[in-house]
């Protein structure tokens, strides 16, 4: 596979703008993820060390490896196509054709701007055009877009669009909720905020239907 079809495999090329799409080199993927480790690896031990951290303490010297390997293989997983998850779909014989909600899936991403955490809940929705999703596909497709450098603006639109592909249907919402530790940690240190976006598609534009949508996950689950 050529290293174009990779990238646009990451991030398909049928997105409207630019700015939809994670920033990525032509040459992302020409190094393995052993070469990457060991890369990060030297990076790291060079911050620390700068910083003044003794790099010869039992408790330090493991860092750099395991820094590097939760870089590669965890939290930027998402990053990786071969990865990317294989959301097949089935018929909807049971003709549903009401709204389905997937509400309070749990994310965790990383700011791109400061390379810190953010923590929060994913809401999505879709109505069926003939077809549907497992439920733990879209919980997958949230978490691969989270599991890399992101801004919540632009995860919001990958994972509708990449539902609305595998759906073959414009018909898809997400809202986010979520805490930034660039916020929450750093900076004006507000450990109260949250920040809320939302991506509304096809039906979803009707303020009827995002209505009836942003009044399914405020309902209070009871069990």
């Amino acid at each position: 596979m050529k290293i174009e079809d990779l990238i646009n495999d990451v991030d398909d090329h049928d997105h409207l703008s630019s700015n939809e799409q994670t920033p990525l080199r032509p040459d992302a993927f020409e190094k393995s993820d052993a070469e990457k480790i060991e890369l990060i690896k030297k990076d790291v031990h060079n911050i620390l060390e700068t910083l003044g951290m003794d790099m010869t303490d039992d408790s330090l010297k493991g860092t750099p490896n395991r820094v590097a390997k939760m870089f590669v293989k965890e939290i930027f997983g998402g990053l990786r196509p071969d990865v990317k998850p294989n959301a097949s779909t089935f018929e909807n014989k049971y003709k549903y054709g009401e709204m389905l909600v997937e509400k309070n899936i749990v994310l965790y991403s990383t700011c791109e701007h400061h390379l810190l955490p953010i923590v929060g809940r994913a809401h999505v929705a879709y109505i069926s055009n003939g077809s549907v999703v497992g439920l733990s596909k879209m919980n997958r497709i949230v978490d691969y877009y989270a599991k890399r450098p992101q801004v919540q603006e632009r995860l919001n639109i990958q994972i509708v669009r990449e539902l609305q592909q595998v759906m073959n249907t414009e018909d898809v919402a997400c809202v986010i909720d979520a805490k930034h530790l660039c916020v929450n940690s750093r900076g004006i240190r507000d450990i109260e905020s949250s920040t809320v976006t939302g991506e509304f598609g096809g039906a979803f534009k009707d303020p009827i239907v995002r209505r009836e949508f942003l009044d399914y996950i405020k309902m209070e689950t009871k069990f």
